[in-house]
Formats: C-alpha cells, sequence, structure tokens
C-alpha cells in the first residue's frame, strides 16, 4: 500500500508545487516556474478541452479530491478490522460477538 500511496501522493506534489510556484511567479530564474508558462500552459489546455483556462485547476483540484478519497477508501477498506477496534477502544465499548454454540443436538442448550 506504501507503494499506492507513493504512486498517488508523488505526482499531485509535483504539479500542485509546480502550480503554486509558477502561479505566484517563484522562479528562482527558470522558465519552468515562470508565469508565462503557467499561463501558456493553462491556455493550451484550456484550447484543446474547450474549456476556460481559469477553470482547469478547479476541475484538476475536483479529480485530486476523488482521488484522494477513492484511495482513503480503499486503504481504509483494507484496515477496518484495525479500525474498528481502534473506535471501539475511542468510545470504551466493545462490539458484541456472537457466541457460537458447541451443543450438537439440543438448540435449548445454547451457550452464551
Amino acid at each position: 500500500m506504501k507503494y499506492v500511496f507513493s504512486a498517488w501522493a508523488a505526482p499531485l506534489a509535483l504539479f500542485w508545487g509546480w502550480f503554486f510556484l509558477s502561479a505566484n511567479d517563484i522562479n528562482f530564474g527558470s522558465i519552468y516556474l515562470s508565469r508565462a508558462l503557467h499561463d501558456l500552459v493553462f491556455q493550451l489546455y484550456g484550447d484543446m478541452l474547450g474549456v476556460a483556462p481559469e477553470t482547469i485547476p478547479w476541475l484538476i483540484a475536483k479529480a485530486c479530491i476523488f482521488d484522494t478519497g477513492l484511495i482513503v477508501a480503499i486503504w481504509a477498506f483494507r484496515r477496518r478490522r484495525e479500525i474498528s477496534a481502534w473506535w471501539s477502544a475511542q468510545r470504551g465499548t466493545l462490539i458484541p460477538v456472537p457466541v457460537v454454540a458447541r451443543n450438537e443436538g439440543d438448540p435449548a442448550r445454547l451457550e452464551g
């Protein structure tokens, strides 16, 4: 799962790092982080998608939120027993576990 988190987080960190540095024109002398390239990239994407360039960051943010929710849901599903135990410990209650009867023929003699 750590590889999934890495494969999910690395592109997000790279994109949003580039986005905020270039949007604020913090370029460290590099053309890649300049505001001119930022505007050109979003104008190009806007022309290809047929939408206004100002809406593209919001579309990407929505996709990132959806992807994050999906990754967290998969992680929570894989760890559902640990999460349930933690939740029960936080609430101070235990989830009752039904006792299975060991008496083979007589249903009146169920243990529990």
